[in-house]
C-alpha cells in the first residue's frame, strides 16, 4: 500500500472486533461496538503547531466515533486526526 497521510493524520487499521454470542445467537456486524483500539499503518509529518508524536505499527486507543472509515485493497481503515487519538498502548 502506497499512502501517506497529510499533516497530523494518521492512518490505522482497527483491532478486529470480537464474535459476541447470546445463547447461540450471533450478533450481526452492524450491531457490534466500533473497535477503541488499533495499530497505527502511515503517518503525516505533523504541523507547526504539533509534531507528529506517533511512529508506524504502535498499537493506540481512539474515541468511538473518532475518524473516517476508508476502505484500501480490500481492507477497511480508518484516518483520523492525531488529537483523537488518547494513548499508545505499551
Amino acid at each position: 500500500m502506497n499512502i501517506k497521510p497529510l499533516f497530523d493524520r494518521v492512518l490505522i487499521e482497527p483491532t478486529a472486533a470480537e464474535e459476541v454470542t447470546l445463547g447461540g445467537i450471533i450478533i450481526p456486524d452492524t450491531a457490534k461496538e466500533k473497535p477503541l483500539k488499533g495499530k497505527v499503518i502511515a503517518t503525516g509529518e505533523g504541523t507547526k503547531d504539533e509534531p507528529m508524536v506517533l511512529a508506524v505499527g504502535q498499537e493506540v486507543l481512539f474515541g468511538k466515533y473518532a475518524g473516517t472509515e476508508i476502505e484500501l485493497e480490500g481492507t477497511k481503515y480508518l484516518m483520523m486526526r492525531q488529537s483523537d487519538v488518547f494513548a499508545v498502548i505499551g
